[in-house]
């Protein structure tokens, strides 16, 4: 299998947090730990990545990520609101400079017409800012989980590009 090739968006997203002296945590929940997967395969990533939490219940948000009952019961888990929160919160357990978050519908279950399978929010919490973006996929269960993946850590590029 080997190392990722140089321009794959975890080696990217390394170089650049290595260069700025940045510490990366990361709360995944319909990635199911894809995210923090990809990172670790960046030989040197102990370096800049403090680790990550697959938040897949309600109970485990609110738990390890602080996000507020409140925001679960009237957002959903699948808000913006909450990936907003789980991204300052996993910024706070790990003690990271940014703190990424993904939460979605992967499918093929589990959609709803306000919330079609597919649809997944990716934020960033940061010192200087809070990002969120909203995606909705059209993939299976696996390809809705890697674009997930590939966006979250695209976020991050452009945040540490100074693009946002």
């Amino acid at each position: 299998m080997g190392s990722p090739d140089e321009n794959a968006l975890e080696v990217v997203v390394g170089r650049l947090l290595t260069q700025r002296g940045l510490t990366l945590a990361v709360a995944e929940s319909c990635t199911g730990g894809l995210i923090g997967h990809r990172i670790t395969n960046v030989p040197g990533s102990s370096a800049y990545y403090e680790g990550s939490i697959t938040a897949y219940s309600y109970a485990v948000k609110e738990l390890i990520l602080r996000v507020r009952h409140d925001t679960l019961y009237h957002y959903g888990a699948v808000s913006e609101q909450t990936a907003r929160e789980m991204a300052r919160g996993v910024c706070r357990a790990f003690r990271a400079d940014v703190g990424l978050a993904v939460t979605g519908i992967a499918g093929p279950g589990g959609g709803m017409p306000e919330k079609p399978v597919g649809l997944v929010y990716i934020a960033l919490a940061a010192p200087d800012g809070e990002w969120v973006e909203r995606h909705v996929w059209s993939g299976n269960r696996w390809e809705n989980k890697a674009r997930s993946a590939e966006a979250t850590l695209d976020l991050l590029r452009c945040y540490l590009e100074g693009q946002l």
